[in-house]
């Protein structure tokens, strides 16, 4: 029997925003609306809000409230993360490492820097998506500034070792006796995994509202105190001259809320989101003739699920199922439109083609039980229905 309504499952892509978030942000909009940097009272109204909010996101971080910056994103939080150290450092080194799988955030920002004379090491990952810290190491040179490796991949939700990252990082750091600060972009780990920065030993981490029932168009980047950074964008020097602009307090509180419940749901969450993903993973290896999972079996987002099937395009998987009511991915919805394979799934060493027939299936906090047997019950047809037509090949010719 189908649910009654769209049974959702691209949480990956951006999420509903939370109820309580929206009560919480309401008021600004219309009764404190004043700006932030005024000094009259309807200005200050607005000021308290923002330094709650700040302090509420420092709470969740475990750090210093004046280490928390608000952006208009997570991709402007990479961006500010990856421009900032790199030009605040570029008199000592010129030399950034990153990894092959990293969101285009990360990925098109560092090819921007190379066009402008610095040197980007994308180190491979292992066949799970994983990079090894040992790798980390030995790809630092006396002429390194900035190490930027993901926390949980948002295509196959890989979760990459980043405490030991950051020990490496900050060991070779101290034999070539230099600063080299560390960046992770962990906006697909909220509400799911650990945040706590004095754990994950970074230096510089992205977030963004609405991955976790927040706001779109809103993100945070922490910046450790005493990281050399230079601000991306310049004006009246808000955010402690770290990103000018009016700040948005209706945007700043909702990410702020929306934070602290997903954090404070987060072992609920997870374990929710992780009993069906194992039944959904479960039912398509043994159901699913050719079917491959992508990522690490168990060191992956709990709600993140990802396959490739041989013999049927991606495309028409996503246009089958969204005709029966469910709303799935084929991968990274920044780049859902374009028909090239996924980069990641390229960089495990797939073939174009197999990476072509990839499906991401990312769950939340309302998702049943009902959703997921519906959802197994369409998909495992579907897969045979598709494997049945002829298939177009690239250069037009029916095989």
């Amino acid at each position: 029997m189908a649910p009654q309504g769209i049974v959702y499952l691209d949480h990956a892509g951006t999420t509903p925003m939370d109820s309580q978030v929206l009560e919480a942000m309401l008021p600004y909009f219309s009764q404190a609306y004043g700006n932030p940097s005024s000094l009259h009272s309807v200005g200050q109204e607005a000021r308290y809000a923002l330094d709650e909010a700040r302090d509420r996101v420092a709470a969740v971080l475990q750090c210093r409230s004046r280490e928390i910056v608000f952006t208009g994103g997570g991709t402007e939080a990479d961006n500010e993360a990856i421009y900032g150290v790199a030009t605040a450092l570029q008199e000592t080194g010129n030399h950034i490492i990153t990894s092959s799988t990293e969101h285009h955030a990360v990925l098109h920002t560092c090819q921007h820097l190379e066009t402008l004379g610095y040197e980007v090491t994308y180190l491979p990952v292992d066949a799970d998506g994983m990079i090894q810290p040992e790798a980390v190491y030995a790809a630092i040179t006396p002429r390194t500034t900035l190490v930027t490796i993901m926390y949980g991949n948002n295509e196959i939700g890989t979760i990459n070792p980043i405490p030991e990252i950051a020990q490496v990082v900050k060991r070779r750091a101290g034999e070539l006796r230099r600063t080299i600060p560390f960046h992770t972009d962990a906006v697909q780990g909220a509400g799911f995994l650990d945040l706590d920065v004095r754990n994950l030993g970074v230096d510089l981490m992205s977030l963004s509202g609405h991955k976790i029932y927040g706001p779109k168009g809103t993100g945070i980047l922490y910046i450790k105190r005493a990281t050399p950074f230079l601000p991306l964008i310049l004006g009246g020097g808000q955010e402690r001259e770290r990103r000018s602009g009016t700040e948005n307090i209706p945007g700043i509180v909702g990410i702020s809320v929306a934070l602290e419940a997903a954090d404070r749901r987060r072992l609920e969450t997870s374990a929710h989101c992780q009993a069906l993903r194992d039944r959904i993973i479960d039912h398509i290896s043994t159901n699913i003739e050719r079917s491959r999972l992508n990522g690490h079996p168990t060191q992956r987002l709990p709600n993140n699920v990802n396959f490739s099937f041989e013999g049927v395009e991606g495309e028409p998987i996503l246009l089958g199922l969204d005709m029966a009511g469910i709303a799935a991915s084929s991968g990274s919805a920044c780049s859902s439109g374009s028909l090239e394979p996924s980069h990641v799934l390229l960089a495990l060493g797939q073939s174009a083609e197999l990476a072509r027939g990839s499906l991401r299936l990312s769950l939340g906090k309302n998702n049943t039980s009902e959703e997921v047997d519906y959802l197994l019950e369409k998909l495992t047809g579907l897969v045979e229905q598709l494997r049945q037509l002829p298939s177009i090949t690239t250069s037009g010719a029916v095989s």
